[in-house]
């Protein structure tokens, strides 16, 4: 593991910091993180691998702010759980199999699209601050749900924890923080279970992924408390064009240079 200069390292964390704030407001700082760490020359397993360190520490920081602000009840989440650790296991041994030049190409065009989609999606419109009622069809929501986004944040991960917001809104009719709540929970779930799997598979720098790591801890511990006093919408326009700039940038170099 080659030693990284103390700039590069400063430009992470100040990175990092941005990401897991955004990632607390409103989720997808991975949309962040991920380009920054290829930018750096990184292979995309290596990439993915040590985005995976650094995200489950702002995951599980943001995850048990909301719990302790009652938030989000475990109990109630369990089949989520469930398939969210099946579906994240599946999918990093997925991305393990794809071929890094192919991964390298396909990358950038991912974090375009979820990028693209937290401008268009249109956050659906409800108040209710109860949990939905326990019945068969939740329950297979949950699974559902679970094992969707999961696998998707083993494949790839960007925008997982927007993906997890608005879904949940959608599907359970949730209000926003109830919601977040549930996706920090969810995104913390396949965060670690494909760190873990990274790590086994020898897919990391843990130099980079402990300095983000921590400097993610400290963005989404001060990014959840802010979406819970003053909502989660108000970082998101300039967040994604840095997004789709970078996921540009990365897909030219991908795509066209050297042709």
């Amino acid at each position: 593991m080659e030693l990284v200069e103390p700039t590069t390292l400063f430009i992470l964390a100040i990175v990092a910091f941005v990401a897991g704030f955004i990632d607390a407001v409103a989720g997808g700082g991975g949309m962040l993180t991920v380009p920054t760490l290829l930018s750096l020359g990184l292979p995309p397993h290596i990439a993915l691998g040590t985005n995976k360190l650094a995200a489950t520490f702002a995951s599980s920081t943001a995850a048990v702010t909301y719990y302790r602000k009652q938030l989000f009840t475990p109990s109630f989440w369990k089949r989520a759980f469930i398939a969210t650790f099946i579906g994240a296991v599946i999918g990093t041994f997925a991305v393990d199999a794809i071929s890094t030049a192919w991964l390298q190409k396909v990358l950038p065009l991912i974090i375009l699209a979820a990028a693209f989609y937290t401008i268009w999606y249109k956050t659906p419109h409800t108040s209710h601050t109860h949990l939905p009622t326990r019945c068969p069809h939740t329950h297979r929501k949950q699974y559902v749900q679970g094992f969707t986004l999961g696998f998707y944040d083993g494949l790839a991960g960007p925008g997982t924890g927007a993906f997890w917001t608005v879904s949940s809104m959608a599907l359970y009719r949730l209000n926003i923080l109830l919601a977040s709540g549930l996706g920090k929970a969810m995104n913390f779930t396949s965060n670690f279970t494909s760190l873990i799997t990274f790590a086994i598979l020898g897919h990391i720098d843990w130099i980079l992924g402990l300095t983000m790591g921590l400097c993610l801890m400290v963005g989404a511990f001060v990014g959840a408390h802010s979406a819970i006093h003053f909502g989660g919408k108000f970082i998101r326009p300039v967040f994604v064009l840095v997004v789709s700039g970078l996921a540009v940038k990365l897909a030219y170099d991908a795509w066209f240079v050297g042709l």
